[in-house]
């Protein structure tokens, strides 16, 4: 037994330590992800709405989109997460996807942007900006990697159920960095339980184990006869009659809640309703209508009561995982719960670096880990700020203030983790 824990001790070191920058990134950017919404209402005035009741018609909604961007169409309209936020209305812009801000009680377009701070958080803990499947898959592996760290870790730290309380106090920099580390650890277990075995979901769903993704996701059904427009399928998005689809939607599923609206990109697409039903808990797609878009005539309903238990499985793994759940409160809970996990990370770090220097043992500059770390930092800056110019085709502040706080992160990270630590020596 004592041979076992002491081998689940080596094991959570390694990945704390050999993957710490990486694992920090995914860790740190999901965190920022739970209240990416919120972060956007700080830094986009336009993007803020105040709650007047009853919200406008998306039909008046739709023609001032349309009368602000008369030569684009409408992609992807979500509903506004919080009653303090405008829908973010995905217009296709020159081939371009624009985020434009909708007040939903007044139904005024109030501005718009390239790329939202979301969005930004989004891709980036999504898939690191690094394409080809390759960024998807990292991030997954470490779902894994952050369940095997938090078992071998309650493993080998005795009676730590006895410990949620438990602070010592010490003057002693590297103990109180470990009792912070201890501590913080504790209160994150079930962060880390519901982060992991979520994110493990998600790899089973990308990879269609169990054919998870083909029963989650269906495939959409097509048109039996093409929508009819005069101009341009590209037009067809602004005569719509949503307020007629949702009623129509609402009688194909009870007491739904119409949340978001995709309408259709070809002349053999239907028009795509998803919201929130009776079923608690489960994100929005659970619940899908396809309305033929001239006709308003149903084509095909999911209810979210009657999907398959893969699928219910499938479908509320994203509310957990980022805990948008109960609205504003589990999201600054989930976002507590991430920044703990953060600082784990970070302390033990520092731990582990501090006691090399204390056995009077110099941590190597440059091992293998530290390289390929680094190697996937450069990777994703190259790639970050390729989409950030061809996909999204930010403005140079943009540009700059990503620059910036990149920079300041690196810098950061070099100073205390190597610089200062090389240094504690002379220091004392």
């Amino acid at each position: 037994m004592k041979q076992l824990k002491k081998y689940c001790f080596k094991i959570h070191g390694w990945i704390g330590i050999n993957l710490s920058i990486l694992f920090f990134i995914v860790c740190f950017t999901g965190t920022l992800a739970t209240i990416s919404h919120e972060i956007d209402w700080l830094f986009f005035p336009e993007i803020r709405a105040q709650s007047k009741g009853s919200e406008a018609s998306k039909n008046l909604m739709a023609a001032n989109i349309k009368k602000a961007y008369p030569n684009g169409d409408i992609m992807y309209w979500p509903a506004s997460t919080e009653p303090y936020l405008c829908n973010i209305v995905h217009v296709n812009l020159n081939n371009q996807r624009y985020y434009v801000f909708v007040n939903p009680y007044t139904g005024e377009v109030q501005g718009g942007a390239n790329i939202t701070i979301q969005r930004f958080l989004r891709d980036f803990h999504y898939f690191l900006f690094i394409p080809f499947q390759i960024g998807h898959f990292t991030v997954l592996i470490f779902g894994f990697l952050l369940f095997i760290s938090t078992i071998t870790a309650l493993f080998f730290y005795k009676k730590w159920w006895k410990k949620l309380f438990t602070f010592k106090s010490s003057n002693n920099t590297l103990s109180f960095y470990r009792n912070c580390h201890r501590l913080i650890g504790i209160w994150s277990v079930p962060f880390t339980i519901i982060f992991s075995i979520t994110g493990i979901w998600y790899f089973l769903e990308r990879t269609n184990t169990a054919h998870i993704r083909t029963i989650a996701n269906p495939t959409p059904p097509s048109l039996k006869t093409e929508a009819k427009q005069n101009h341009d399928i590209k037009q067809l998005s602004y005569t719509i009659d949503y307020d007629a689809a949702i009623k129509k939607a609402q009688k194909a599923i009870p007491n739904l809640i119409v949340k978001d609206i995709k309408p259709p990109s070809k002349l053999t697409e239907p028009l795509y309703l998803t919201g929130i039903g009776n079923r608690a808990l489960v994100r929005n797609r659970a619940n899908r209508v396809y309305l033929h878009p001239n006709t308003l005539e149903v084509i095909s309903v999911q209810n979210a009561n009657t999907i398959a238990k893969r699928a219910w499985l499938n479908d509320i793994a994203d509310p957990i995982h980022f805990g948008t759940w109960g609205g504003l409160t589990t999201k600054i809970i989930w976002f507590l719960g991430g920044i703990g996990i953060s600082i784990c990370v970070l302390t033990g770090i520092y731990i582990r670096l501090k006691r090399k220097i204390k056995k009077n043992k110099s941590p190597k500059k440059w091992t293998v880990w530290t390289v390929l770390n680094w190697i996937w930092v450069a990777g994703l800056t190259f790639f970050m700020y390729g989409i950030l110019i061809t996909r999204y085709h930010v403005p140079q502040t943009t540009l700059f203030v990503v620059t910036f706080f990149w920079i300041i992160s690196i810098t950061s990270t070099w100073y205390v983790f190597d610089y200062k630590l090389r240094h504690s020596k002379k220091i004392r």
